[in-house]
């Protein structure tokens, strides 16, 4: 059954694909192969919520800020719609896009649930992570982009250190 899932998803992201450009294409398959090693780690996990299980969004590190500049309603849309905040600096929207995809593209920081806000090119990181480790990664991580004059790590560790992330999915 999960194959045929994973055949059927394959055939359609083929199908949706196929007019998009090269660097669309990357990007897509990037997202879906993290979509399919999150699905992998949380394969003993039931699902109970599954409006919100196709919602979790994934972020381009490496977009330009031209890119960004063409977007720019969207990404403020979902920073208001994830309850994070896009301050009035020049460069916040695109700094919180390029924290977005820096952080989702840390292995072990996928399942937890981290909200990124920037104000005046200040990051601050807030929710949940499993450990110390992790949290301390998020902050290094959030620290490496270029732009970003500081970190503010408002992050918990969960006392249960397993996956944070299983209420919202």
């Amino acid at each position: 059954m999960k194959r045929l899932s994973v055949f059927v998803m394959a055939l359609a992201m083929l199908a949706f694909t196929s007019a998009c450009g090269a660097g669309d294409n990357a990007n897509l398959v990037n997202a879906n192969a993290n979509h399919a090693n999150a699905n992998r780690a949380n394969a003993n996990v039931v699902n109970t919520n599954t409006a919100n299980a196709n919602t979790r969004r994934t972020y381009n590190a490496n977009i330009t800020e031209e890119e960004y500049n063409r977007e720019r309603d969207r990404y403020t849309g979902e920073a208001r719609e994830a309850g994070e905040t896009i301050g009035s600096g020049l460069r916040d929207g695109w700094l919180w896009v390029k924290t977005k995809g820096a952080l989702a593209g840390v292995d072990d920081l996928r399942d937890s649930t981290i909200n990124v806000d920037v104000d005046n090119a200040v990051v601050t990181l807030r929710g949940t992570v499993g450990s110390q480790a992790q949290k301390a990664r998020a902050e290094q991580t959030a620290k490496g982009i270029d732009g970003v004059t500081s970190v503010r790590n408002q992050l918990t560790v969960s006392a249960g250190g397993g996956n944070a992330n299983n209420a919202n999915r």
